[in-house]
């Protein structure tokens, strides 16, 4: 039943995306397999998990980080460079629909104040790596409670 409704779904998406019900139209980027690069980027940021966290900690030095300069570091570590800040990493690469996530992709969430707060490497399989404030380096799941009602937005910049 399942492999059914997958080869319909499927086939809806393409028939819609053709134009072939009479209207075209672009929908979000979709999730791919994950790449080789992808999967080299979840490997350097497992190496960190239970690495402490630290507010304000610099990208530069792995004994402590906070949210955002993990992702930095995890990133720059593949070659890739961004922003010091979660909110000013949110403006980088292309939106992704949540239901389109692929491993490497960068989890945005509001965990308190106004805006994006907290930033997290999507890992594949409902999973998020980021620096925990209470617990520092740590896998978590972006479907329970807390990340759900947290969630912002996804971009993709590999």
């Amino acid at each position: 039943m399942k492999n059914k409704l997958t080869i319909k779904l499927v086939l809806a998406c393409s028939l819609a995306t053709t134009g072939l019900f009479g209207t075209m139209f672009i929908a979000s980027p979709q999730a791919s397999a994950a790449t080789e690069e992808a999967l080299s980027l979840i490997d350097i940021g497992k190496d960190y998990i239970g690495t402490p966290y630290r507010f304000g900690a610099t990208a530069g030095k792995t004994s402590a980080f906070d949210c955002s300069s993990y992702v930095q570091y995890v990133f720059d570590q593949a070659g890739i460079s961004l922003p010091r800040t979660s909110s000013s990493q949110a403006s980088k690469g292309e939106k992704v629909d949540k239901a389109f996530l692929s491993v490497g992709d960068l989890l945005f969430f509001k965990t308190g104040g106004k805006g994006i707060s907290h930033v997290g490497i999507y890992a594949g399989d409902g999973k998020m790596l980021h620096a925990s404030s209470s617990q520092g380096v740590m896998i978590s799941d972006i479907n329970s409670k807390y990340w759900t009602k947290a969630y912002v937005t996804a971009r993709r910049v590999l």
